[in-house]
């Protein structure tokens, strides 16, 4: 179970999050949502250590942690971002096994099999060996997700899934949420500006209001 107590975000003297509580069960999927501005990126980035709260703390299975501490972050949260963040210069696979191997100390071997398991899952064997350029968006999104994934993560994150993709790409990304969360069995976190979207894969639908300036 992941708990969110008290936290206080500020950019300067503008308060984007003010004492916010939140829990959310395990192997649940949690959507966020709120209007444009409210709060709900940051929230997300503070989840994830690329933003470091003023108040508040976090705490997994009771137990609490640091976001901004790689070493007790990197095996609770993963994360995929809204333009993937893929690393052009690197095949598909080497995209997904890089961070194992490095931060995890994995055996390449051992990383490369994580790797064909998850490109399998996603539907992605026939692209192991090309680039993100050679990729359409929905390919590099799910790409994005097995990179995400082959860390192991408790916990994975998608920072608005859905904003570049057509009718079809969407339900095919809403289809990969829902596998995950029953073949993985993992928690799961959507921030999004698509209420249709939440209502379809969400446990929970957590809204996020724009603070008084």
């Amino acid at each position: 179970m992941l708990e969110l107590k008290n936290i206080t975000k500020k950019f300067g003297s503008k308060v984007i999050l003010n004492k916010l509580n939140l829990t959310i069960p395990d192997k649940q999927i949690l959507a966020i949502v709120g209007s444009s501005g409210a709060g709900k990126t940051t929230l997300l980035r503070c989840l994830n250590g690329l933003e470091k709260v003023d108040e508040g703390h976090f705490y997994w299975n009771n137990k609490e942690f640091n976001p901004t501490q790689p070493r007790q972050n990197e095996q609770i949260m993963g994360v995929v971002f809204q333009n993937y963040e893929l690393f052009p210069n690197l095949t598909v696979i080497n995209n997904i096994t890089l961070a194992p191997t490095l931060v995890s100390k994995e055996k390449l071997s051992v990383a490369q099999e994580t790797a064909r398991k998850l490109l399998n899952e996603l539907d992605l064997v026939n692209a192991e060996q090309l680039y993100p350029y050679q990729l359409s968006g929905g390919q590099k999104q799910r790409v994005a997700i097995a990179r995400a994934m082959a860390m192991k993560p408790r916990i994975l994150c998608y920072d608005e899934p859905t904003s570049a993709l057509d009718p079809v790409l969407r339900n095919k990304i809403a289809d990969i949420i829902l596998q995950l969360k029953s073949q993985n069995q993992i928690t799961q976190i959507i921030v999004t500006h698509d209420m249709e979207f939440a209502n379809q894969i969400a446990d929970m639908v957590f809204t996020v209001n724009a603070l008084d300036k």
